[in-house]
């Protein structure tokens, strides 16, 4: 009598995977509310018409950077800035991407212009733990795509409510409610200082950020982007993680012994 095969578990599939993506990221869908509401407002507000500033989070769909390009705009800061500052900004998903590559190295590459277009920082946290914690998970690419597509939709959303609301309030900006995203980022962020070049990026960039805050055009942000990064970097090379350090000696084993 031939013997079976043994089974093997399948995980969950693509649409669970989905869905558990996207409930995940309910939580911080609240703090994204009030932050895409201003923004929708102060697009108005800066002179950006409603289409205009609709279409800068369909396709940019980037809140600090439609933030930081919208203020630029409405000081009549020049294209070339405002493309550069924007760009820096944004620099920190190629960051993103790097520390996701390994969970989704099999995925297909019809899948990687889509997972990176809609990644976000709250769609990158949630699947950062998640994968860390689960790392046999099966599907990781539509839990991703479940947490990003809901992030997408409901940035859109309250774009167009603060947009309608930009038109109502005279100063939308004043209601302080930008202030629920930095609490929601620095929720996000504590959980995932891991390491001293974490620890060294997050220093360093929020004291540039704090000391350049008076600087022109924004520039304190471009700055601290710039310093944090630089700082984890080389504190990555001064004192590399176990696993950097383990990766190296994979690479560069000893030949022998004498």
């Amino acid at each position: 009598m031939p013997k079976r095969k043994p089974s093997r578990l399948a995980g969950p599939n693509p649409r669970a995977q989905f869905w558990a993506g996207a409930r995940a990221t309910i939580p911080l869908l609240v703090g994204a509310f009030p932050f895409g509401l201003i923004y929708g407002a102060l697009a108005v507000t800066s002179g950006l018409s409603p289409w205009a500033a609709a279409a800068m989070s369909a396709f940019v769909f980037a809140g600090s950077a439609q933030f930081i390009s919208v203020g630029l705009i409405a000081a009549g800061t020049p294209t070339l800035i405002i493309i550069l500052t924007t760009f820096v900004v944004n620099a920190r998903h190629a960051l993103y991407s790097a520390t996701l590559a390994p969970y989704l190295r099999k995925v297909s590459s019809r899948w990687l212009v889509p997972l990176g277009f809609w990644l976000t920082d709250e769609s990158f946290v949630v699947a950062a733990k998640q994968f860390e914690e689960n790392p046999n998970q099966k599907n990781k690419e539509s839990y991703l795509l479940g947490s990003e597509i809901a992030m997408y939709l409901n940035w859109q959303m309250v774009t167009w409510i603060g947009i309608a609301a930009g038109q109502a309030i005279p100063d939308p900006q004043g209601w302080g409610l930008d202030f629920a995203l930095v609490v929601t980022f620095i929720g996000m962020l504590i959980p995932m200082i891991k390491g001293r070049p974490t620890l060294a990026a997050v220093l360093v960039a929020g004291a540039a950020a704090l000391l350049g805050n008076s600087l022109p055009n924004q520039s304190g942000l471009l700055l601290a982007a710039l310093l944090g990064n630089a700082a984890g970097v080389l504190t990555e090379r001064a004192w590399p993680s176990p696993r950097l350090r383990g990766a190296k000696r994979r690479s560069n084993p000893q030949r022998g012994t004498t």
